[in-house]
Formats: C-alpha cells, sequence, structure tokens
C-alpha cells in the first residue's frame, strides 16, 4: 500500500500542498483584525470577469467633499490590488477591506478591489492577467457609461480619466507589471487614463539574497514564508530571478525604453523586502523614469494596510494624495 499524501507546503495553515498535488485552503479564517464600518463609505461586490467567476468590490465615499480632486465633479479612481504572495487573500479579508475604506475616505476616490486567481492552482501570470482584465473592465464601463450601459455606481460619478493603480505586496509585483504592460498614457485601455502607480512594499524576488532578507524575521513575515510563496506562485521548473519575480533579473527584458507613468515606492525600514523595493526604485529612477522611493523607518512589512487608520497610515494617505495631485494632469 502506498504512504498516505502528506503535507509539502503549509502556509501557515490557510494554504496546505500535499504530496499528491491536492490543496486545502482554510474557509473559516480567524482573523485578528476587526472590520472597520466606515459610515462615510459604502460598497457592494460586483462580477468582473464572468468566464473565470472573478469579483471585485467597489467602495464609494457618501460626500465628494474629501475629494482628492476638489475642482472636479467626479471622483478618482484607485484600482487597489491586494497582496498574499500571489498565494493567498481576497478583496473580502478584514486587511484588504479595510484598507479599501480608508482609501475611499481619506482620498475621495471610488476604489476598485478585484479577486484574482490564486497559486498554486494558478501560477503566475495569472494574477497579472486577471489585474488586465480588471483595467479592460473598467474601460468596458467607461464606453457603456455613454449608452447606459455601465454599473450605476461608476456612470456620472467617476472620472474615468483619472485612475490610479495601489498594489500591496504582491499586488504591488503585479502593479509594476501592469505599469510596463500599459505604458505611459495607457493607450491600450482608452478611454480610462492610468495616471500613475503606487506599490506598498512591493513583492519583488532574486537568487541572490539582500542585506535586508538576511535580517531579522518580521512579527508576521520570514524569509521562509516568502520562499514559499514563490516556490508555489512561479512557473514550474522557475527560480526567483524569473522576469515575474525579478524586474533586473539576468533574463529580465530591459525597462530602459520602455516609457512608464510615474511610481510611487512606500516601504517600511524593518521590512526584510526593503532593499528589493529601494533598488527596484533606484534603478528605475537611474534609467530616467518618474519614481520616488519612500521609507518609514522602523515599519515591518503591511503596515499601512494592516492598521490603515493608524497615525502612520495617515502620512501614508497624504503622500498618495500629494502624489495624485502632482500627476493628475500628466
Amino acid at each position: 500500500m502506498g504512504s498516505l499524501p502528506h503535507i509539502v507546503e503549509d502556509c501557515m495553515g490557510v494554504l496546505q500542498l500535499f504530496s499528491d498535488g491536492s490543496i486545502f485552503r482554510l474557509k473559516d479564517i480567524n482573523f485578528n483584525i476587526p472590520v472597520v464600518h466606515d459610515n462615510s463609505v459604502i460598497f457592494k461586490d460586483s462580477l468582473y470577469d464572468e468566464k473565470l467567476n472573478l469579483h471585485l468590490r467597489m467602495y464609494k465615499p457618501t460626500s465628494t467633499k474629501s475629494s482628492t480632486m476638489p475642482r472636479k465633479l467626479r471622483l478618482p479612481i484607485i484600482v487597489y490590488i491586494h497582496g498574499g504572495g500571489f498565494c493567498v487573500g481576497s478583496r473580502v479579508w478584514p486587511n484588504s477591506h479595510n484598507c479599501c475604506v480608508r482609501l475611499a475616505s481619506g482620498l475621495g476616490a471610488l476604489v476598485i478591489a478585484p479577486d484574482y486567481r490564486l497559486a498554486p492552482e494558478h501560477r503566475l501570470p495569472a494574477a497579472i492577467d486577471d489585474a488586465v482584465s480588471t483595467v479592460r473592465w473598467l474601460k468596458g464601463q467607461a464606453l457603456g457609461e455613454s449608452t447606459g450601459g455601465g454599473d450605476a455606481w461608476l456612470s456620472g460619478t467617476v472620472d474615468f480619466d483619472q485612475v490610479y493603480i495601489v498594489g500591496d505586496s504582491s499586488g504591488g509585483n503585479i502593479a509594476h507589471h501592469l505599469a510596463v504592460r500599459f505604458g505611459s498614457g495607457s493607450f491600450e485601455v482608452d478611454p480610462v487614463r492610468v495616471r500613475g502607480y503606487v506599490l506598498l512594499g512591493p513583492f519583488f524576488g532574486g537568487e541572490v539574497r539582500t542585506k535586508s532578507e538576511g535580517g531579522p524575521s518580521e512579527e508576521l513575515l520570514n524569509l521562509e514564508i516568502l520562499d514559499r510563496f514563490w516556490r508555489l506562485s512561479m512557473p514550474i521548473g522557475e527560480n526567483r530571478d524569473h522576469p515575474l519575480a525579478n524586474p533586473f533579473g539576468p533574463a529580465s527584458p530591459s525597462l530602459e525604453k520602455v516609457a512608464l507613468d510615474p511610481i510611487l515606492v512606500i516601504a517600511g525600514g524593518s521590512e526584510l523586502l526593503k532593499d528589493r523595493a529601494e533598488d527596484y526604485a533606484k534603478r528605475l529612477k537611474e534609467l530616467g523614469k518618474e519614481i520616488e522611493y519612500v521609507q518609514f523607518e522602523g515599519k515591518q512589512h503591511g503596515f499601512f494596510t494592516n492598521d490603515p487608520f493608524s497615525e502612520i497610515a495617515n502620512e501614508v494617505i497624504q503622500l498618495i494624495k500629494e502624489f495624485m495631485l502632482e500627476n493628475c494632469n500628466n
């Protein structure tokens, strides 16, 4: 008789891969994060990819008085891409939900938070493809506005010319790939106009360890978990230098001639991924790209997403607001 299947990869009990290839996902997760109820923001879910049964959640401020674009009658749009190492996470998880509520209320924007296919069932580039589909869905909404075919939450309410993509962790990685895919001006998704990208502690990798990766483990993250996420999410047979993981790896295409919209990178000074985020911003700046890197000393990975109503989170909101104002007319 053969041996019973045993666990070969375990992501904190939330996701387990067994020796026979079967996968277990914990459905009843005990989150130690209360869901924020903010009467200044309403939300609803919507299907954006019928074939793959993928949904997104939209968050809308009940008042436009706090809009980042005070002279405009319509709300700017934030597309928020959640993190989770490409393997876990959802728009309905409390940390993602609370973060989107804060972005909507703090920036006076309509926030769109899509789910995407997760690894290892769907390895990269599936998550990136789904993010592209989200922006194309938004394009369809913009085109349908004039014919009455768009979602009522968007038609006449949002400014499709003022779209900003915010990605947290693996979502920051996805945001980078969207920036490269759409290029400056995002003409592929016209009349939607992406004005800039915000990468929060982006999840990049590489075979050569950085100094920060060799530092002490974080409260919720360590090098073993990061490596496991890469093993589970990368195409079979590929390593952390694959272009999907390492934008400046030995096989990664040059970004020198790629026109990019402005990028803001935010990282915590105590993040294991800090050096990769800083190096990413430094290299793009050396290539002449419009990019800014801001580091919050002593802060760990996910410091904004996991506590979006803190004092330090207020500073992050202000940074994003200034970034939006600087690039709204590019």
